[in-house]
């Protein structure tokens, strides 16, 4: 009989921009479930990627000067790096540029559209551009995007739309049959009350209002549209064919046991991809895991409120395995978590430093002076050796217990709970007192092989969440059996093994002057664009630029990029075109003192003439229009 399979994916990370940590949490946490299951001997299968068509793809391309497939490229070589960096240990990382992705989904649209599942239709309504959603003016909150607060947009355009409200009955038995499918609970009843019983509306499948995506083999102009082109890629990697001929890897490991994915994508992932899977005619996932956010202090990481930290920059300063084990141990099962130096540096000195890292140094440090680094046999038993051996053992079970309800930062205590008690087993039996006299002498062999012991099962317990700390704990003990067999049986170490130098795991952090290096750090890494060549200063005298009080703003119709200005600008009156619709909404511009260069030639756009240019800083993914205060008379010059 072969080995139990497990499929587990990642949410394909989207390549607008470089992730934080917030979002490299997801694969880390991913990474211990795949890396804890084949220690408990199954046969794994994990998946992660990128996710690179879309929009605000094109767009940000577009901005950069280079095309779609360019700025993918060195987004997702940054995100796989990454991946690496943190020693993820992925079998595949897909793409959805990769060529046979596309010809997949290809087939799966037409199939569905041949079944009669899809129907082209119009669609009219708000979207978001970053979230790729479009909303009702009912779903709007304060008149935003309910997910992620930004300005929305009315469009309106020809479309494929899915009938969602087709499945949804069946949908609603799957998930009332199946109670662990959408895991935690609470994103469960979030999902059935607050989607399905209201009721599903089709969901627009193909978009015409953009090129970058893969193309409607059928319908030239056509492309396809986030969801069903994303989504399907958790089976398209495994060789998933809509005509039936899908190849081995589809057949060993499809359905995924479970798909790691952030809050805020779990309707996607379980609504659309489930309802997706019944029109193919394929098995559900078996669950779905909503795992919470990764906060700064108290606010979800942002560029724009310039609280963004780096996984590099963290590695860099801690090394690969304390952010494994802060991103592991410190967000919670349901709640969000938060991260910030302070904290960051509290647990490390306090966790690894102090409790784990200390154990380790000092018992190997005790077999070398004591010794001469043989490990003495443990023959001469004494009290509280029974109860550190059954801590030990007993760890297993529990952990495996609560990895199983992916409950991972609870597992890790169980780990912790190990370490504590070794800790606590050193100072019950003093081993420095044992080595003043040679008839304690055999005594204190015993203490430190049982200690050796119960760091060689610390090893194998660590090795799916620390792996890097696993093997040099094993490598200081010279242990060989790291297996998930040897975790529930003291007694492996052979005597006469001798042990290695003692290292220190994890250096003890100054706090004050860590957080002072990298607050300096911090003022100095800003990301800017690159600045452009040096010009003449009588080039820079020709440019005329003025302050103009905007007396009128508003949108030119059919644009959706173009806001029409009316500027007093010294007692007469200017009209300036910008293409900035989509940063700014008219009536917030009303009334202040905007930069604009005033002698640029007048120019027609969508059949308006244009008599100057607004002047607007930009940064990331942000744009603001540059103003100067309201003492400053319009038609002043700068100069």
């Amino acid at each position: 009989m072969g080995k139990e399979k497990f499929y587990i994916t990642t949410a394909i990370a989207y390549t607008s921009k470089k992730p934080h940590i917030g979002n490299t949490y997801e694969i880390i946490l991913t990474d211990a479930i795949a890396r804890f299951n084949r220690f408990t001997g199954k046969d794994v299968f994990f998946l992660t990627g990128t996710d690179e068509h879309g929009q605000k793809i094109q767009e940000i391309a577009e901005a950069e000067g280079i095309s779609p497939k360019e700025h993918v490229d060195k987004i997702a070589g940054q995100i796989r790096d990454i991946a690496d960096m943190l020693n993820v240990s992925y079998d595949k990382f897909i793409r959805t540029t990769d060529g046979y992705h596309e010809e997949a989904v290809k087939g799966i649209f037409k199939r569905l559209y041949e079944q009669g599942d899809i129907y082209k239709s119009e669609y009219e309504g708000l979207y978001c551009t970053p979230c790729e959603s479009f909303w009702t003016q009912t779903q709007l909150v304060d008149g935003k995007c309910p997910d992620c607060g930004r300005e929305v947009k009315k469009t309106k355009e020809e479309a494929y739309f899915f009938k969602m409200s087709k499945y949804q009955d069946k949908l609603m038995d799957y998930i009332n049959s199946h109670p662990e499918f959408i895991q935690p609970e609470s994103r469960k009843n979030e999902m059935v009350n607050n989607f399905l019983k209201p009721g599903l509306q089709d969901l627009c499948v193909s978009r015409t209002s953009f090129s970058w995506g893969i193309p409607v083999d059928f319908d030239p102009g056509h492309v396809v549209y986030v969801w069903i082109d994303a989504l399907s890629n958790y089976i398209t990697a495994l060789d998933y064919h809509p005509d039936g001929e899908s190849g081995d890897l589809y057949k060993k490991y499809w359905p995924a046991d479970v798909h790691i994915i952030g809050k805020d994508i779990l309707r996607f992932h379980t609504i659309y991809w489930p309802i997706m899977l019944m029109a193919l005619g394929e098995p559900l996932p078996k669950q779905v895991f909503g795992h919470p956010w990764m906060l700064v202090g108290e606010e979800k990481m942002s560029k724009s409120r310039g609280n963004v930290i780096y996984a590099e920059d963290l590695v860099r300063h801690f090394g690969v395995d304390a952010v494994r084990y802060y991103s592991l141990h410190e967000m919670p099962f349901a709640q969000d978590g938060t991260i910030t130096y302070e904290v960051f540096i509290s647990r490390f000195n306090s966790d690894l430093a102090n409790k784990l890292g200390n154990l380790v140094n000092r018992t190997v440090a005790m077999v070398n002076k004591y010794f001469d680094g043989v490990i003495q046999p443990g023959d001469a038993k004494g009290d509280f050796d029974a109860d550190l051996k059954a801590v030990a053992t007993g760890a297993i079970a529990k952990i495996e217990a609560k990895m199983k309800g992916l409950h991972v930062a609870d597992s890790m205590d169980e780990i912790w709970a190990v370490v504590d008690r070794a800790n606590k087993y050193i100072d019950e039996t003093a081993p420095w007192i044992l080595a003043k006299s040679e008839d304690t002498k055999e005594r204190l062999g015993t203490v430190l092989y049982n200690l050796v012991e119960t760091i060689r099962i610390i090893a194998a317990l660590l090795s799916s969440y620390m792996p890097e700390t696993a093997q040099k704990i094993a490598a200081q003990i010279n242990a060989e059996d790291l297996s998930y067999e040897s975790t529930a049986k003291f007694g492996k170490t052979a005597a006469g093994t001798r042990v290695g130098a003692a290292e220190v795991l994890f250096a003890r952090i100054d706090a004050d002057k860590k957080i002072a290096e990298l607050e300096e750090e911090l003022t100095e890494k800003v990301n800017i664009a690159p600045f452009k060549e040096n010009v003449e200063f009588d080039e820079w005298e020709k440019l005329d630029i003025r302050v103009g009080k905007v007396i009128a703003c508003e949108k030119v119709k059919k644009s959706e990029k173009l806001l029409k200005f009316t500027l007093d600008v010294g007692g007469s009156e200017r009209q300036i075109l910008s293409g900035i619709a989509k940063y700014h909404e008219p009536e917030e511009l009303i009334g202040k003192n905007v930069l604009f260069v005033a002698n640029f030639k007048p120019r027609k756009m969508m059949g308006l003439e244009s008599n100057g240019m607004i002047l607007s800083a930009e940064f990331e993914d942000k744009l603001s229009v540059l103003t100067v205060p309201d003492g400053i008379e319009s038609g002043s010059q700068v100069v």
